[in-house]
């Protein structure tokens, strides 16, 4: 087992994806080494995941080697402790240099956060809270002992992911544990886990699912009965290979819940920042994009002719639009992150979802106009602009706070308080 990360009081040598902020030493610490791993190894990396739409392994080697697989890992159980907004800031720094890495990487510290700070503030009884201890021993300790990658495919190409409706993928209590059966789109991390920790239902055989009774379970890649399909050519986020994930009768043991039954529907109502971990990567592939356009137009990026091009005015004032942005951003997303927790109030909810949709949208709105800015050669396959305009409009579309989902969600619950409804 690796000792965790000493903290330390060293001044960082570089300003972060979320800004200049108040950081605790194991924040800058942990800050200091996701940069070092992202300048030196992710970023040249970065256009092979993209041009093959293959897996970041040797990223995730790397990942493993840091200790980075159980940042938040509890220290008591082997882990580096790293709480939300620790987490938040380090996916950022990730996401600055290879947004595949920082995507499918949420994922895995997700499912370790999940069952770990955050579970820690959800109600449960003490049988609960007993059951949940006993178990999350079992996953942590894979994590931290073996190195084990989890997954966590949501999308089923319904209402569910969103929080509308139950889960089509069905859980049935069984002798000793629990039998799978149904499908996935969208999973991420697809032959790369360890484990698919997914949300599904619990049949209880009254034909009546309820998103009350959402599960959540850890499904080994080894299990019979289950099997990955589909082609994968998206877009962007090519690396985050998230292909099609089938459960046809796969028996699971009882100890593979990742929470006791109800929880996670419990979880979803009182840490709503829960959902908000996807817009790291985002905010840092706008940082990406506008440290590109300011070492463009100073000549100063590797391998390319030194032309400068700053002297011209609608250059200038592009960049000036693009760090006003920029700062708008990092500054909204370290209001939310430092206001997460358990049962926010009405304008800390509002708030976070402002701040989710600024970065998701702001993100592909920097990589426009970093490609306007630059020009013509900014569009070529060699230079990162194009990857991370492709990258970026991904986040807007994500489940389950989509963009359009989010405004929604904004313009009812400012016009409605709870139980209000029209005549």
């Amino acid at each position: 087992m690796n000792a965790p990360l000493p903290a330390t009081t060293t001044a960082l040598d570089f300003t972060p994806a979320v800004g200049d902020l108040a950081f605790t030493p194991l924040q800058r610490e942990l800050l200091a080494q996701a940069h070092a791993l992202g300048r030196d190894r992710f970023a040249a990396r970065a256009a092979q995941w993209d041009q093959e739409a293959s897996f970041p392994f040797a990223n995730y080697e790397d990942l493993r080697d840091a200790g980075f697989l159980r940042l938040c890992v509890p220290t008591s159980h082997g882990g580096l402790g790293a709480d939300y907004a620790t987490y938040m800031m380090v996916a950022a720094e990730i996401g600055r240099f290879c947004g595949a890495t920082a995507l499918t990487w949420n994922m895995h510290i997700c499912s370790t956060m999940w069952t770990g700070v955050l579970a820690d503030g959800i109600p449960m009884t003490d049988a609960q809270r007993a059951e949940h201890a006993a178990r999350r021993e079992l996953h942590f300790q894979r994590i931290v002992d073996d190195g084990a990658i989890y997954a966590q495919p949501f999308s089923e190409g319904t209402a569910a992911a969103a929080g509308r409706a139950p889960f089509g993928t069905t859980a049935k209590k069984v002798d000793g544990g629990w039998l799978i059966n149904g499908r996935k789109i969208w999973a991420s991390l697809s032959g790369a886990a360890d484990y698919y920790g997914i949300l599904c239902t619990e049949d209880k055989g009254d034909d009546l699912p309820d998103a009350r009774d959402t599960l959540y379970i850890s499904v080994p890649a080894s299990s019979e009965g289950f099997s990955i399909s589909g082609e994968w050519d998206p877009m962007g986020m090519r690396g985050t290979v998230s292909r099609n994930l089938a459960f046809k009768d796969v028996f699971v043991s009882d100890a593979e819940q990742l929470m006791p039954r109800g929880i996670y529907f419990k979880g979803a109502q009182t840490w709503p920042a829960m959902f908000f971990t996807l817009s790291p990567t985002y905010l840092g592939l706008a940082n990406a994009a506008y440290d590109f356009t300011v070492s463009y137009l100073r000549g100063e990026v590797p391998g390319e002719p030194p032309v400068k091009r700053r002297q011209y005015p609608t250059k200038q004032i592009a960049v000036a639009q693009m760090r006003i942005q920029l700062e708008n951003m990092k500054s909204i997303f370290a209001r939310a992150i430092g206001e997460a927790k358990p049962n926010p109030s009405k304008d800390e909810k509002l708030r976070l979802y402002a701040a989710h949709y600024s970065v998701m949208e702001g993100a592909n709105d920097i990589a426009r106009l970093a490609i306007r800015t630059c020009g013509g050669q900014s569009m070529m396959k060699h230079l990162p602009l194009e990857r991370l305009y492709r990258d970026s409009r991904c986040g807007a579309l994500m489940l389950p706070w989509t963009a359009e989902l989010i405004l929604d969600r904004m313009g009812r619950e400012t016009l409605y308080e709870a139980g209000e409804k029209d005549a």
